[in-house]
């Protein structure tokens, strides 16, 4: 897996770099952080509350058009949901949230359309891989942790989402993903993530 993962992003980067070197003054490379608000959903039961996380990595823009772009991306995304602790000697909620944490490396391919100057809308697929796959039973503190193999290693997902792009290569967005992947086999359990964040564009 980690020789998959490897040559993927060599691969990813490679096309980056030949597209810099043809023409630097059109291809751009940045970074961008932000949060998650992660769970999980399918048909036949309630979505369990939603794991509050981060994502941060490396952005690429390709312009082919002034208003068509690609733009790749290799992100960490903390995702998974929450779930509510069960206190059973007084039959209470616990104030302390269990958290099932899915970490993911995730790389989106998007194309990126400019509605008018400095708003886009963008959308592709993106392929996760799984590097933590746990239950933290005390979120807050660094014991609790339990960790499992459960789920998928790879997760297949939909990136779609709005941008504003300032002048200064300053840059907010907001995105939803839709993991295509059943999380577990034979189960209509998936991966949806809403995301909002900043970046800058170099």
């Amino acid at each position: 897996m980690k020789k998959v993962i490897l040559s993927y992003l060599l691969g990813l980067f490679a096309i980056i770099g030949a597209n810099a070197q043809a023409d630097s003054e059109l291809v751009q490379i940045g970074v961008k952080g932000g949060v998650n608000f992660a769970t999980v959903t399918g048909d036949g039961f309630e979505s369990p509350d939603s794991r509050t996380s981060f994502n941060a990595g490396f952005v690429a823009e390709i312009p082919f058009s002034e208003r068509f772009s690609i733009q790749p991306e290799v992100l960490y995304s903390g995702q998974g949901f929450d779930v509510k602790r069960f206190d059973q000697d007084n039959f209470l909620d616990n104030d302390e949230n269990v958290e099932y944490q899915l970490d993911y490396i995730q790389i989106p391919i998007l194309a990126k359309i400019y509605l008018v100057k400095g708003l886009n809308v963008q959308a592709g697929p993106q392929i996760g891989f799984k590097i933590n796959e746990e239950i933290d039973y005390q979120p807050n503190d660094d014991a609790g942790d339990f960790d499992l193999d459960e789920t998928e290693d790879i997760d297949i997902s939909l990136a779609a989402g709005v941008e504003y792009k300032f002048d200064g290569g300053f840059f907010i967005q907001g995105r939803y993903n839709y993991g295509f992947t059943e999380l577990i086999k034979d189960y209509d359990v998936h991966n949806s993530v809403f995301q909002v964040g900043v970046g800058f564009m170099f």
